[in-house]
C-alpha cells in the first residue's frame, strides 16, 4: 500500500487544506478505513466504491464528521481525499454546512457530477485524477459570491489555539455578539465554535499520540489545555469510539 500527501496548487488552496492519496493494487483482505472528527469537510473518491453505513460510492462528500465512522472497500482501490478547510462546503456548494454534519452523502445528491465521475473513474493515473478534482474545484470557486473574511479568520484562530478562552477572545477581535458567532459557525462550518474548537484540540492531541511524543497519557492532557487524564481519555473515546491505550494497541497489530 502507497500512503501519499500532497500540497494543494496555489489555485485551490483557499479552499483545500491537504490532500491524501492511498493506492492499493493488489488487496487481499478488505480495507477498512477510521473516520475521525479532524475539522475539515472532505471529498472522497475511490476507483473502487466505499462503503459507510449502508450507501456505497466512488465520490462521497463529507461535512464536519464527529461521532465516529469507518469507510470500507473490498476490492483494489485508488483513493484521493481532499481535505477542505472549515468553511468550505457553505462557501463551494451554497448550502448551510450543518446539513451535512455526520451525514456523508453521495456528491451527485449535492451538485451535478456524473460526468465528473465517469472522468475520475476513466482517468489513467492519479497525476490525471488530481488534476480533474482541482479543475473541478477551480469551477466551484468561480461561481463563489460570498464574504467568508469573518468566518475564515475565526476558524483559523481556534485551529492554532484550541483552548476555552480563544472563543471569547476572537469573537471580541471580530466585534460580533456570541449569538452572531455562533450563528456564522453553524452556517458555514456546521458545528458550534465551541464543538469546533473541541474537534481541533482533541486533533492535535491526536496527531500527539500518533507521533509517540509523550510519556504518559497525561502528558497529553496537559500539553493540549484537557482539565486532567481522566477528561483527555472521555474526548478520545467520545470521537474515537476507543480509549487511547486501546487505540494504540489496534494500530500496533496493523
Amino acid at each position: 500500500m502507497k500512503v501519499t500527501y500532497l500540497t494543494p496548487t496555489e489555485q485551490v488552496s483557499e479552499y483545500v487544506q491537504n490532500i491524501l492519496v492511498i493506492e492499493e493494487h493488489q488487496l487481499a483482505n478488505p480495507f477498512s478505513l477510521p473516520l475521525y472528527a479532524n475539522g475539515c469537510p472532505t471529498l472522497l473518491f475511490q476507483t473502487a466504491k466505499g462503503r459507510i453505513r449502508d450507501s456505497a460510492n466512488h465520490l462521497t462528500l463529507f461535512g464536519q464528521t464527529v461521532s465516529p465512522e469507518q469507510l470500507l472497500i473490498n476490492e483494489s482501490f485508488t483513493l484521493i481525499a481532499y481535505f477542505l478547510r472549515p468553511y468550505a462546503i457553505n462557501s463551494l456548494f451554497g448550502i448551510p454546512a450543518s446539513e451535512l454534519k455526520d451525514k456523508p452523502i453521495d456528491l451527485q445528491l449535492v451538485y451535478s457530477s456524473h460526468s465528473f465521475e465517469e472522468q475520475l473513474l476513466n482517468a489513467g493515473d492519479v497525476e490525471q485524477m488530481i488534476k480533474l478534482i482541482d479543475q473541478y474545484f477551480l469551477s466551484l470557486i468561480a461561481r463563489i459570491r460570498t464574504d467568508d473574511q469573518l468566518i475564515r479568520y475565526a476558524t483559523q484562530q481556534i485551529i492554532e489555539q484550541p483552548f476555552k478562552d480563544v472563543l471569547l477572545k476572537t469573537q471580541k477581535e471580530l466585534f460580533v455578539t456570541e449569538r452572531t458567532f455562533q450563528r456564522l459557525f453553524e452556517k458555514s462550518v456546521g458545528l458550534s465554535p465551541n464543538q469546533f474548537r473541541k474537534i481541533n484540540q482533541f486533533n492535535k492531541a491526536f496527531q500527539q499520540l500518533n507521533r509517540r511524543q509523550f510519556s504518559s497519557f497525561a502528558d497529553i492532557a496537559f500539553e493540549n489545555g484537557y482539565a486532567d487524564q481522566s477528561h483527555y481519555i472521555r474526548t478520545f473515546k467520545e470521537f474515537t469510539g476507543l480509549t487511547p491505550k486501546e487505540y494504540l494497541d489496534l494500530i500496533s497489530g496493523l
